[in-house]
């Protein structure tokens, strides 16, 4: 088999590759470039067991960054488990085709007990005293202390977070390298995460955004010089592209004040009540998956959202089938947001009543996406002092809350998740190939994601 990087650029899209990403632009200008379509919810879990499997949610069952499940009675995000993506992934096809085939997949999505041979992935520890330690696992056994010795510790604070920037990017970057010169897999799977924090923040069009194109650009072309050195292909996609918000939604906070959504009142403040609920939203960007009890509630839920200012459409079974989102785990009605508005996940109607989680990075708490998460609360008379006092607790083992993340969704200026207007402005394709050598000329100049698969498996086969 032909070894081949893949490389998911996070945020990127065909219309940002120019005079600012000379290394991006000689990629495609060598081999090949077209924007690329993406799933709805436009989200990395999503997108990610779509290029896996080549499969729509309907069918691989990823309908989000997460989802209620009814058996707990409880919305998880960002779980890891492979064996929650149906269908047969890329490097269970390719080692079908091959059993010497070998594959490094590092910081994709879906790793955990992911048949590969090599894998990293962000995994705190979670003490029985209520601690959080920064932590990434890795497999064989031993794999990440033998990276980590070599790079120093992932910068888990700079890969999300207030903090989050281009270092977790870089170690990245240098954990790739290492792994294509050391390891040499016939198929490395990267993930650079760089351009979602500042996009998000600011908005894509932002100077700050621009920078974060210019930094990340030469990322890539640091792991092409890698890959053409070590005589590997190179493939580089994209999940989605971000757009610029100014409206935020506050879609659980209608439905409580319609007498659908009900909260337990805690000594921490407000929890969600999903028990006793009629109907709420498990927020994702600019989708939505609305859980409902009953027809009734399903009737005065999408009455109610249809009229909400921000949503374009609230999709009931027909819309979900059309969109291939009609899966169980989807809820039984789908809000997508206008152009320029994005989703909240709040729920209670008084700040002073928020629970404790809502002013922390906490992304298993939340039932719902929350990019407030990237900013330290503008209220704070010093922050630097707040952060420095709760990481001294933290280091000296007390249970404390680094309560410094803003309830101020107006600080939002980019967002994803609906799909793009226009296609250059939604994920992107590049090869190191020509489109012939890769599954061919794509129909209309798009590249389908579902496609994905089959175009990284003839590339690994030419050889």
């Amino acid at each position: 088999m032909k070894p081949v990087l893949l490389l998911d650029v996070v945020g990127l899209s065909a219309r940002q590759i120019g005079p600012e990403t000379p290394a991006l632009a000689a990629l495609g200008k060598r081999g090949s470039m077209a924007p690329m379509t993406t799933v709805l919810p436009a989200v990395t879990l999503s997108a990610q067991a779509t290029m896996l499997t080549g499969q729509m949610p309907a069918d691989h069952g990823a309908v989000g960054n997460g989802w209620y499940f009814h058996e707990l009675g409880e919305a998880w995000l960002w779980r890891q488990p492979n064996a929650l993506v149906s269908g047969p992934k890329l490097y269970e096809r390719a080692r079908a085709l091959d059993p010497s085939f070998t594959c490094a997949k590092l910081f994709w999505w879906w790793n955990l007990g992911a048949a590969v041979d090599w894998s990293l992935t962000p995994r705190p520890y979670y003490p029985a005293d209520g601690r959080k330690i920064p932590a990434i696992y890795g497999t064989p056994r031993g794999f990440e202390h033998e990276i980590e010795r070599e790079l120093g510790p992932f910068p888990f604070f700079d890969f999300w977070g207030p903090k989050a920037g281009l270092a977790s990017s870089e170690w990245l970057c240098r954990a790739g390298v290492r792994v294509l010169r050391e390891k040499r897999p016939t198929l490395t799977m990267l993930y650079l995460p760089h351009l979602d924090y500042d996009h998000q923040r600011f908005g894509p069009a932002h100077p700050r955004s621009r920078q974060a194109l210019r930094d990340v650009d030469a990322l890539v072309g640091r792991l092409v010089a890698a890959a053409d050195e070590s005589g590997v292909e190179t493939v580089v996609v994209s999940e989605y592209a971000l757009e610029e918000v100014d409206r935020p939604v506050h879609i659980n906070r209608a439905l409580r004040e319609a007498g659908l959504l009900e909260v337990r009142d805690t000594p921490t403040g407000e929890v969600l009540d999903p028990f006793a609920s009629r109907a709420f939203a498990v927020a994702d960007h600019q989708v939505a998956h609305v859980y409902t009890k009953d027809a009734e509630a399903t009737h005065r839920a999408a009455s109610l959202l249809g009229e909400l200012p921000g949503i374009a459409e609230v999709l009931d079974g027909r819309g979900k089938r059309r969109e291939h989102l009609d899966h169980p785990r989807s809820g039984t009605l789908v809000a997508v947001a206008e152009r320029g508005a994005w989703f909240t996940y709040y729920y209670w109607l008084d700040d002073a009543r928020a629970p404790d989680f809502a002013r922390t990075v906490d992304i298993h708490r939340k039932p719902g996406y929350d990019p407030c998460e990237l900013f330290v609360d503008p209220k704070l008379r010093i922050p630097a002092l707040r952060v420095a006092r709760r990481v001294a607790q933290k280091k000296l083992g007390m249970r404390m809350l680094m309560d410094v993340i803003p309830i101020a969704p107006e600080l939002v200026r980019g967002s994803h998740g609906r799909l793009p207007d226009d296609p250059r402005d939604g994920a992107v394709f590049l090869s190191s190939v020509p489109f012939e050598q890769v599954g061919g000329t794509p129909e209309g100049g798009v590249v389908e994601m579902t496609s994905l698969q089959s175009r990284v498996l003839q590339l690994l086969e030419r050889d």
